[in-house]
């Protein structure tokens, strides 16, 4: 018998950002089990500040077709602010993970229209029918985020174990105020992130590939006494 470890592992290994999945909903029962169980990890003073949003049939539709408008006219400005740049490692992973995705689905170097054609798939949720939306209290700042980080984690690991490939996505948070005002997200709550979820089309050219890990010496630091 595998120790508790050993499957927290395998279910950490099998999780990967799913860019391609099937129509197929999934029951409500099983959205339920992944909550309940992603809302038992820690957080500051247990305030739990998340809240999620579950989007799915004609509102789903609607709020993609509203952020796929704004994201094609380059509008969007995010409630907590993305990264202003990326240098050294952080920008090396990110132009590496790039390159594989589009090296999957057949973007040639300097193609911006296919490249940006894949970029507008997380307008889409990459076909799910199911998606939800993570918000937070604008008052409990930075920490709410860090709290909110954690279940979000949690949420994907939960849903991995049950058979549901995920993917979180930053592109929606940054149309805030388009998926504060269709889906009915009161002012005081900041839009952090939504996650795309469901059956994964494992044949599909975006989920051939697996981002790495940096070894433990890049992020383990022992002080020396």
């Amino acid at each position: 018998m595998s120790s508790d470890f050993e499957t927290l592992n395998k279910i950490l290994d099998g999780r990967y950002s799913c860019r391609a999945l099937h129509d197929k909903a999934v029951p409500i029962e099983d959205i339920h089990a992944i909550i309940q169980a992603a809302q038992k990890v820690p957080s500051w003073c247990n305030f739990q500040p998340w809240q999620v949003h579950l989007v799915r049939g004609d509102v789903r539709d609607t709020l993609s077709e509203k952020v796929m408008a704004a994201a094609m006219a380059d509008e969007g400005v995010p409630d907590v602010p993305f990264p202003e740049k990326a240098t050294g490692k952080h920008a090396e992973r990110r132009r590496t993970c790039g390159l594989q995705l589009y090296q999957a689905v057949g973007v040639e170097r300097g193609d911006r229209a296919g490249s940006r054609a894949q970029m507008l798939e997380n307008y889409r949720f990459f076909g799910a029918p199911q998606a939800v939306v993570i918000t937070t209290p604008k008052e409990l700042g930075a920490y709410g985020v860090l709290d909110c980080g954690a279940f979000v984690t949690a949420f994907m690991m939960a849903a991995e174990a049950k058979g549901i490939a995920t993917i979180a996505q930053a592109s929606i948070a940054e149309m805030s105020d388009i998926v504060r005002e269709t889906l009915g997200i009161p002012e005081d709550r900041d839009v952090l992130c939504a996650i795309s979820f469901g059956y994964a089309d494992a044949a599909h050219p975006a989920n051939q590939f697996r981002t790495e890990r940096a070894p433990l010496d890049e992020v383990l630091f022992v002080p020396e006494s």
